[in-house]
């Protein structure tokens, strides 16, 4: 197989790749707090020709130490946009929205046993019954929402429950309020480092060759910091029209990947039939 079929090949894989991204981010258009994703492409320069046999002889030939080729390209890496999406009046007590750009919720996921701490910027809370009479606050999935001191846990006698601007909760019970409990909010240092997790949550990402710790990534947001608006929800930050522009550009230059292909088969045909 010629070169160029190859590097038209390995791109179109790669764009097929980013076509998956742009119909993600089109069907999460009307998700609360979704944060759209894009792809950055890079090179692919591996190949070298025409190297030196013995690098250690000086003044063997004049011209660099070897050739390098594109071999096509590859998806380099996935952003995330955590800017501020719309937001909506709900009028729902357990409705919360972050007002400040990268901050994020917490939520404790436990999958095969094992716990993980998760982000997410979609503030729809539910309050889940436990055992011994007491009720957690949870996501909509029904993990626990992460509070100053762990998981956020009242005793089942409140009347109403509403949600200050700097993240303190706030429970009434017989005409008397009381603060009794706080959300932990953190803020994205490095948004770069965060994946997609599922059910609209990211965790930590893994970057080959690099060691970060997680307080090079997140950090915790002082209360006096937090900026909340109760009885309201995030909308996704999706621009539709920008999706639509890129969807049309990735098609274009997955048709040229194509085309490529094909003029260089009929290339090789009309050589092979040479006499």
């Amino acid at each position: 197989m010629s070169r160029m079929a190859i590097q038209a090949a390995v791109t179109m894989g790669q764009l097929q790749n980013k076509m998956d991204i742009i119909g993600h981010n089109m069907a999460n258009v009307n998700t609360n707090g979704y944060k759209s994703r894009q792809a950055d492409f890079s090179s692919l320069l591996f190949q070298q020709i025409d190297n030196l046999s013995n690098p250690e002889v000086e003044n063997v030939r004049l011209t660099p130490d070897g050739i390098r080729v594109g071999n096509g390209a590859k998806l380099g890496h996935t952003n995330i946009n955590l800017s501020q999406g719309t937001i909506a009046d709900t009028g729902r007590s357990l409705d919360v929205a972050l007002l400040a750009d990268n901050h994020l919720f917490q939520v404790n996921v436990t999958e095969n046993g094992i716990t993980e701490t998760q982000f997410t910027r979609s503030g729809t809370f539910y309050l889940n019954p436990l055992d011994d009479g007491t009720v957690m606050l949870t996501n909509k999935q029904g993990h626990p929402v992460v509070g100053e001191n762990g998981p956020i846990i009242f005793a089942d006698d409140f009347d109403s429950i509403s949600f200050s601007n700097n993240g303190t909760i706030q429970v009434t019970r017989n005409g008397n309020t009381e603060v009794e409990g706080q959300l932990a909010i953190v803020e994205a240092i490095r948004p770069r480092l965060l994946e997609a997790a599922g059910d609209n949550n990211l965790r930590f990402g893994n970057v080959e060759g690099v060691q970060f710790n997680q307080g090079e990534i997140i950090q915790d947001v002082a209360a006096n910091q937090v900026q909340l608006k109760s009885q309201a929800l995030e909308s996704s930050n999706v621009d539709i029209a920008k999706q639509m522009t890129e969807l049309t550009l990735t098609q274009r230059a997955y048709q040229f990947n194509a085309r490529s292909i094909s003029m260089n088969d009929q290339m090789m045909g009309l050589v092979n039939q040479l006499r």
